[in-house]
């Protein structure tokens, strides 16, 4: 799944933003109890690459990807594994994308 947001604040302040309330993007996905665990992160550039899981009881699943930041746009490629199964993927992009806004403001 890819969500692309422009914004129009400094490339730098975006990624401070993102560094600092990462966790808060994937939480609660749709209406499903989601935890996320064993997160792996770092940075090269304004490439932030991604992957962790997601426990739901007793399932869990990978999820893994990339925030690319520019001047002018984020861009989050993002494979939520079988998550993508149980949440619809207009649902999934519409969320990250209300979250992703609101971490801009």
């Amino acid at each position: 799944m890819r969500v692309t947001i422009s914004h129009n604040r400094p490339k730098e302040e975006v990624i401070r933003t993102v560094e600092r309330s990462f966790d808060d993007l994937f939480k609660g996905v749709g209406v499903l109890p989601v935890q996320l665990v064993q997160e792996h992160r770092s940075w090269q550039g304004s490439t932030l690459t991604f992957a962790l899981t997601a426990k739901m009881g007793f399932m869990s699943t990978p999820i893994k990807g990339t925030v690319d930041v520019t001047d002018r746009d984020l861009t989050i490629d993002v494979d939520l594994g079988i998550l993508e199964r149980m949440i619809p993927a207009k649902k999934a992009q519409e969320m990250i994308t209300d979250r992703v806004r609101g971490l801009l403001k």
